[in-house]
Formats: structure tokens, sequence, C-alpha cells
């Protein structure tokens, strides 16, 4: 059944959601992995799993968790950028921020065998969701706005 004066339909496809939380979840710690490795190089440190899942090394205290804790915002640019590539829709970037980083809760709660009790944690995790959803958001909405062209025909220099 289609609804009048609706310009996109949609269509419950749990396979395409199913995909894209896939993938976003590979572009969360794919580019993750990419920004720690790249940041670490300032600093004498070696990447690590610790740095991904482990919340305590996170903080204002050394280098190490500054550098860390910026790789995290720098991811959430990154991701929103996955947002307007692979979902393409403003109003599920919140839906699939969310979904990404519950899913990172579980991770870390998983990797440390306790829940994630660091106050520097959650607000650093708030701050990403924020980040990644607005931004993605924002650019979702400008290609959404664009001008549709109604004139498929080539033009004609008369």
């Amino acid at each position: 059944m289609r609804m009048a004066g609706q310009f996109r339909s949609y269509v419950w496809d749990p396979v395409l959601i199913l995909s894209q939380i896939a993938l976003m979840q590979f572009i969360f710690y794919s580019s993750l992995g990419l920004w720690i490795a790249s940041l670490d190089m300032l600093i004498p440190y070696s990447p690590s799993l610790n740095q991904i899942f482990n919340y305590e090394i996170l903080g204002f205290s050394s280098a190490h968790g500054r550098v860390t804790m910026m790789a995290f915002i720098l991811n959430s640019l990154t991701c929103a950028l996955g947002l307007l590539y692979f979902i393409r829709r403003g109003k599920q970037c919140l839906d699939f921020t969310v979904t990404v980083h519950l899913f990172h809760l579980f991770g870390c709660w998983i990797y440390n065998s306790h829940f994630p009790s660091t106050i520097t944690w959650w607000l650093l995790l708030m701050v990403c969701v924020g980040l990644m959803a607005v931004t993605g958001e924002y650019l979702c909405l400008r290609t959404e706005l664009n001008e549709i062209p109604l004139n498929s025909a080539p033009k004609s220099n008369v």
C-alpha cells in the first residue's frame, strides 16, 4: 500500500538494516584503529586493544589517555561520513549512532569483565554520540535538501 504525498516510501528490510549496522561497526572500529595508530606516533606508545576497550586508560592525567580520547573524538567525525555515504537518511543517524555505541559498550563490558564505571568514559561516550549524530544528520540533511531535477531531457542550444 502506497501513501500519497510521500517522497520516499520506507520498506521494512531487515537484511539491509543488519548489513548497515555491521558496516557501521566495521567503520567505527577500523577508523578508530587507524586514528589510534596515527596519533600514537606522536607519543612513544604502541597501539593496543586496551586503547579501544579498556575504559580505565582514558583521562586527562596522561598523554596516552588524552591521545586516546582525541582518537575517539576524531573517530566520531569519520563515522559521521560513514552515516552520510552508507545510511543516507538524516532521520536514521541517531539510531545508527546509538546502536554503534551500544555495541561498543557491550564490547567494553565483555573485554573488562565488568560494567564501565569511570565518569570520563561516560562523558566521552556522550560527546562522541552527540558529535557523530549531529554531524551525520547535518551532512545527510544537506544532501537530502538538494534540488531534485525535474527535467531529465538533455538541454538543446537554440
